[in-house]
Parts: structure tokens; C-alpha cells; sequence
């Protein structure tokens, strides 16, 4: 989908050909990003052949190392976990196909296309693509997700540059949503009550989402990474002889949606094209979210956002008609998704009901003390995140032994759950389940763009892990 595998230097216009090339040309870093993007290519499956792949390690694991992987236990923690993860993939689901039939409606188009107008090189549209990805991702990890692949062809319109690179700068950048407002372990933790605030369970306190944010573990790995990672895309650039760049014209035809036809003259063509039935719905949900603001019972989850992406995307479609067509169109996203969460399911059963979990785990705490069970935390996250990508499965499988050892080494729990979210953040850089629905909307393949963000993993390791070890307390 808008991917033309031409790569000749004819197709670089002049004054993007020579913005920075004399700099990157034949450096270290370009040739080991040739070599990653070419492993890469070669051995990366379909994610769904990765899903299940980790789903036979899991068991092989499971079966080999911990007491309680007899083949009974592991085939009913399966069964189990792969179903009781139903409701809550419907759930992310419903928030993509929600939060992407509202970032396509025009006045979020008209702004897109405004801000990508504002590229004019390769380097310059990199990294205008990575901080509207950010800001975006900051605010939801879903509108985030729409956003990042939809701004990148906004953008590869404009700017001739290759389009993998494009979308892995913008992939790179989205990650950095378990830093913001929507990061789901920081919405369970502020969650009185729920039965997945795990730090609430143990020690009887809610983490406020201010302890969270504000946090320098949190702040600090972003202000630091938002300067270095396009700094390392910026080292990466493909030469003109190497791009494979997105065919504009190609992108503008698949964008380009088609007029409704008028409205039959008849009650039913009136109904389906009258705005005030949109309002109507508009109504009732703004005046539950009123209603909830006023008692103090208000609280950002998952349902929430459902139902604010919903009234926002009603709101700018206006009419019924539009708004089911925008959705229809959204829809083709969710699928992997929902393929996939199920396998993923599984695997957090099979780890949950034979402890290959609280093994993983327990190896980590068992060596860390005071100063170095963020950082250990933030190691045994990435591994986890592989195995378990969603981030709200993942507090589940390693909150109920990272927040106890936070609490008999004196060490906050703020320092632990930010370094849970981190680990996810970092993971999602080799784990591609996340990025299903960004190089979907994208149209660029899977290989390509996880060769650049191996890269970016050992940097984010880096630094994220420096910061957790050298301020495990504050």
C-alpha cells in the first residue's frame, strides 16, 4: 500500500539529496544499519508466526524449568488465558477502530496535512514526524498509534525519503506513550479498587498519576531520548541509492475519499444523514461525563477513552452515515489485533498458572537491592514484554513480585512501576505486535522498519537503564 520499491538517486529531488549526506555518508552507523535491515529482513516472520513461535517457547520453558509445568497445567493455563483476555482485547480494539474514525475526519486530516506541509527535507520530515508522533502518543497510546502512520504518508507526500525509515522514526516516538496520560500501568495504579492495582492490593495506597508523570524516572529517560533518538535516525539515513520510497501519487489515490451520493428522499436516507442523531448520542455522553466530573467520580480508563474517542469522532463526522463509513474503513486495523491477543492470552496463562513467571521475576529481585532493583525490574521487563506485550497483562504477570521487594528494600513504588512501563516501552522496539496496526495504516513492511528500531532498542536500553540505576529513588 503506497510502497514503490524504486531506489534510483534520479527519484531525490536536488535540495534533499544533500541535506546531511556528506555527514552520514559511509559512517559506522549507516553500515551497521544496512546489516541490521538486512537480517532483519531476511528473518523476521509475520507477527502472527511470531506470536505462536513464543507460544511454543513458553511452554518448552515452562515444561523444562519450573515445578509446576506439567502438560495439564500448562494446556488449562492456555485454554484459560486465551479467553479471559476476550474482553479486554474487544476493548483496545474498539479504542483503535475509535480513536482511527476520529483521526480521520477532516479537521484532524486539514491539521495533518498542514503540519506535514511544513517538511522540506528528509531529516527535517523525520523529525517533524517524530515529535507530532510523540506529542500525539503522549496524550493516547491509541490516537497516537493513528496518528504516527497517518502524519508519516501526510508527510512521504510532501518529502521524498524512504519510508520505512520515516515510519520507524514515527514507531520509535510512539513507544514513549507509557510515559504520558494513557499509560496503562499508570491508570491501574491511580485506580482505587480495581482488582489490577496490584500496589494498592499490597501496601494499601493509590499511586496518583502526578507521582507517575512527574517523576524524574519517567521525565528524564523522555526529555533525554526525545534529543537522541532522532539524533540516531539522523545518523541512519539511508543514502539516495538505498531508499525505497513511498510513490506520492499512489498515496494520494488511496486517501482520497469518495463523496457521499445525495441523501435518498426518504425518511430512512434523512435519518442516516442527519447530524442529529450524531448530536443526540453526543448529548447523552457529554452529560454522563458531566455528571461523573461533578461527583468526583471520574476516572480516565479504558472505558472512558471508548467513549471520548467515540463522541469526538461522532462529533466530526457529523452524520451517521460518514462516521459508520469512517469506522468500516477503521475496522481493517483491529484485526491482526484481535487474532493476536488471544495467542499473546495464552502465553501470560501458561506463565501465570505455572509460575514460569514468578521465576522470571524472582531471579531479578532475588539479586537487587535498594539501588538496583529498578534498573533489575526495568531488565526482567523487557523479557516479560516480549512474552506479553499488552502492558496491562504484563503489570498482572510482574507487579505481585516487584512490589513487594519495592516494599522491603525501601525503595518507591513509583521507581518500580515506571520501570515496568519503561521495560514495555523499550520492548516494543523488537516485540512488533504494536506495530501491526501502524504499518497497516502506513502500508510499509514489517522487516524494514524493526532493522532500524533494533537500533534504537540498545539505545533506549542504554539510557533508560542508566537513569533507573544512577536515580533508582526519586
Amino acid at each position: 500500500m503506497g510502497f514503490s520499491d524504486s531506489k534510483t538517486a534520479a527519484e531525490m529531488p536536488a535540495p534533499q539529496s544533500r541535506d546531511t549526506e556528506a555527514v552520514v555518508g559511509g559512517s559506522f552507523i549507516r553500515r551497521l544499519t544496512r546489516i541490521c535491515v538486512s537480517v532483519v529482513e531476511q528473518i523476521m516472520p509475520d507477527p502472527f508466526v511470531i506470536a505462536v513461535i513464543l507460544t511454543a517457547v513458553t511452554c518448552l520453558l515452562a515444561y523444562t524449568i519450573v515445578p509446576g509445568g506439567t502438560t495439564s497445567t500448562i494446556l488449562t493455563g492456555w485454554y484459560e488465558g486465551v479467553f479471559n483476555i476476550a474482553s479486554f482485547a474487544f476493548l483496545v480494539a474498539l479504542t483503535l477502530v475509535t480513536g482511527h474514525a476520529l483521526s480521520t475526519s477532516r479537521p484532524v486530516a486539514r491539521l495533518l496535512s498542514s503540519l506535514a506541509g511544513k517538511a522540506k527535507t528528509r531529516a527535517g520530515a523525520m523529525v517533524l514526524t517524530f515529535f507530532v508522533s510523540l506529542a500525539a502518543s503522549l496524550l493516547n497510546w491509541a490516537f497516537g498509534l493513528v496518528v504516527t502512520a497517518l502524519f508519516a504518508r501526510e508527510v512521504a507526500k510532501r518529502v521524498k525519503v524512504d519510508f520505512a525509515w520515516l515510519v520507524a522514526a514515527a514507531y520509535a516516538a510512539w513507544s514513549f506513550y507509557v510515559c504520558g496520560i494513557s499509560s496503562s500501568i499508570a491508570l491501574l495504579s491511580a485506580s482505587s479498587g480495581s482488582p489490577m492495582n496490584i500496589i494498592e492490593k499490597h501496601t494499601g495506597e493509590v499511586l496518583s498519576m502526578k507521582a507517575f508523570l512527574l517523576s524524574p524516572l519517567n521525565y528524564l529517560p523522555l526529555l533525554l531520548l526525545a534529543i537522541l533518538i532522532p539524533l540516531a535516525f539522523w545518523l541512519m539515513m539511508p543514502g539516495p541509492d538505498e531508499s525505497v520510497a513511498a510513490d506520492p501519487e499512489k498515496l494520494r489515490r488511496e486517501d482520497t475519499v469518495a463523496a457521499d451520493p445525495p441523501a435518498p428522499a426518504s425518511v430512512a436516507g434523512w435519518l442516516n444523514h442527519s447530524w442529529i442523531i450524531n448530536i443526540t448520542i453526543v448529548g447523552l455522553g457529554v452529560w454522563y461525563i458531566g455528571m461523573k466530573v461533578a461527583t468526583g467520580m471520574f476516572r480516565m480508563d479504558l472505558n472512558m477513552l471508548v467513549l471520548i474517542f467515540l463522541l469526538l469522532g461522532l462529533l466530526m463526522h457529523l452524520t451517521p452515515r460518514a462516521y459508520l463509513k469512517a469506522i468500516n474503513n477503521a475496522a481493517r486495523v483491529a484485526g491482526p489485533i484481535l487474532l493476536q491477543f488471544p495467542l499473546y492470552g495464552g502465553i501470560m496463562g501458561i506463565m501465570t498458572a505455572t509460575g514460569l513467571a514468578d521465576w522470571m521475576s524472582e531471579i531479578f529481585v532475588r539479586y537487587s537491592d535498594g539501588q538496583t532493583l529498578p534498573l533489575w525490574t526495568f531488565l526482567s521487563s523487557l523479557i516479560i514484554s516480549v512474552f506479553v506485550p499488552s502492558a496491562g497483562g504484563h503489570w498482572i504477570v510482574q507487579a505481585p513480585f516487584a512490589v513487594p521487594a519495592a516494599v522491603s528494600l525501601g525503595v518507591p513504588q513509583a521507581s518500580v512501576a515506571i520501570a515496568v512501563a519503561l521495560g514495555e516501552g523499550a520492548a516494543d522496539m523488537i516485540q512488533p505486535m504494536w506495530a501491526i496496526p501502524l504499518l497497516a495504516i502506513a502500508g510499509v513492511g514489517l522487516g524494514r522498519v524493526m532493522g532500524y528500531t533494533l537500533i534504537i532498542f540498545f539505545l533506549m536500553c542504554a539510557v533508560m537503564g542508566g537513569v533507573l540505576y544512577l536515580y533508582p529513588h526519586v
